[in-house]
């Protein structure tokens, strides 16, 4: 289970809603890096049918199934620090960061 933290919902439900279409948010990893993994985030319109669909009341989280195995118990928060903002991956699996926080470890 994916969850959302408020501030991170409603940044969502807004981006979904300037876009004019979307069902919901699909989180993965990718595999790059310094140290392997990196979490990515886009904004769905239509689902797969190998998509795992975690029910909002607002919105779909969707995961792949390998995905979900790294992802299961992180909560994804909406961040702003001085000038930089953006979603941010507080995940219990992870074991270690790369240096710049691009990727990561578990």
């Amino acid at each position: 289970m994916i969850t959302v933290t408020n501030i991170a919902s409603n940044k969502i439900q807004s981006n979904l809603l300037k876009r004019g279409k979307g069902i919901g948010i699909k989180v993965g990893v990718r595999t790059t890096g310094c140290s392997g993994l990196a979490y990515t985030l886009e904004y769905v319109d239509d689902l797969l049918p190998e998509d795992v669909v975690q029910d909002n009341t607002k919105y779909k989280i969707i995961s792949d199934p390998k995905s979900l195995a790294y992802l299961n118990g992180m909560t994804i928060d909406y961040v702003r620090n001085g000038l930089n903002e953006g979603f941010e991956f507080v995940n219990p699996n992870e074991k270690d960061r790369c240096g710049c926080g691009e990727s990561f470890r578990v």
